[in-house]
């Protein structure tokens, strides 16, 4: 398991280092499981690579890819941020949005389930393209868009009136070429995975539109409010995390209709609509052990927390089979004053204290006997 912060730089391969790339990229894609988004290693690799050599990019991404690399440098950068905050959303449960080092899958077979974990990393992944891409149009960094500009003229919230001004983020730009990149390999196919993978990826988009904020600036004598520019912009991306994650916890079994043209919910007793809500169709495997078929990495050896009852909690995440308790020395800042005038000073404090890490599966008896 590694963080996705340590890949490799985005610097354009020169012409022998690209002669170097694409032997080793042809071998990892022999010996890696077929999972639909391969777009997700842009994060990892420069864009031409990811253009002229990943075959997991159908033709409509590869003619985009090639088209708007800008946009594909923001993407890199945009997969970096979503993949951490995965990470950060399961921090504490046996699957831990880990990403497999090497990998042009990322996440590896675990993708390959439609569980309910398949349905988060569709839904944060097409929000994080559509996030990356309105936050580039807005800084100025991408030909092809600017700030919205549709907004003009004067509008009212609560605390009066305004004009519409500044730079407003271009959120339906992000969400239109999302749309296009993230959903082109799954509108070739006419099945439930792809029906799944179009429902998910939509709830992502809309997920950063739901969050978009006014911010205004006020103009006047001495700083009063007399007059008030104001603008839409994108929150910060964990308002984002934090939805889905809950959107994650309700997600919503689901079949294929007879006909292939949708879905319906497997409970008939659910009477509420889909529309915003993540849907899955195979349940997820416990996660307890390592199971290479089904991309579980197991949980032998995480670190948890013996007196909580949660998810991040000893008897829940080692799976009853107990822990393994550690005495270690951690140096942290303590007994920090403010000095006058403008710095802060602590001391370096020494503790002794205890880790606790899952025990590794206990094989039976048997198979030790010769």
């Amino acid at each position: 398991m590694r963080e996705f912060d340590g890949v490799p730089s985005r610097r354009e391969p020169s012409g022998s280092a690209h002669r170097i790339y694409l032997p080793f990229i042809l071998l990892l894609l022999m010996f890696t499981p077929s999972v639909d988004s391969s777009w997700w290693y842009i994060g990892a690799l420069g864009a031409r690579v990811i253009c002229d050599n990943i075959p997991g990019l159908v033709n409509k991404q590869r003619q985009l890819c090639q088209r708007h690399p800008d946009l594909m440098q923001s993407m890199g950068e945009g997969a970096k941020e979503w993949i951490r905050e995965c990470q950060h959303q399961f921090r504490h449960h046996r699957w831990n949005c880990s990403t497999l080092e090497r990998d042009h899958t990322v996440f590896g077979r675990v993708m390959l389930r439609s569980s309910r974990e398949a349905a988060f990393v569709y839904a944060v992944s097409s929000a994080g393209v559509v996030y990356a891409i309105t936050r580039a149009c807005s800084q100025g960094e991408l030909k092809i868009c600017g700030c919205d500009t549709n907004r003009r003229g004067r509008a009212s919230d609560e605390e009066g009136d305004f004009d519409w001004g500044g730079c407003s983020d271009n959120i339906n730009y992000g969400i239109k070429f999302a749309k296009a990149f993230v959903d082109a390999r799954e509108r070739m196919v006419k099945d439930a995975r792809a029906l799944m993978n179009l429902h998910n990826n939509r709830c992502g988009r809309m997920a950063v539109k739901r969050f978009m904020k006014t911010e205004c600036k006020c103009h006047g004598v001495s700083g009063s409010c007399a007059l008030r520019t104001c603008w839409l912009a994108m929150s910060d991306f964990r308002r984002t995390g934090d939805y889905l994650r809950k959107k994650y916890n309700t997600a919503v079994e689901v079949t294929m209709n007879q006909d292939g043209s949708g879905f319906m919910v497997a409970d008939r007793d659910y009477k509420r609509t889909t529309k915003n809500d993540l849907v899955y169709i195979e349940n997820s495997p416990d996660y307890c052990l390592m199971d290479r078929s089904a991309g579980s990495l197991g949980t032998a050896g995480r670190v948890c927390n013996k007196s909580s009852r949660a998810m991040d909690g000893c008897e829940v995440m080692c799976c009853g089979r107990g822990y393994d308790t550690t005495r270690v020395n951690r140096v942290s800042k303590c007994e920090c004053k403010f000095k006058w005038c403008c710095a802060v000073e602590c001391r370096d404090c020494e503790e002794t204290v205890d880790v606790h890490t899952c025990k590794p599966h206990k094989k039976p008896d048997w198979l030790d006997l010769t």
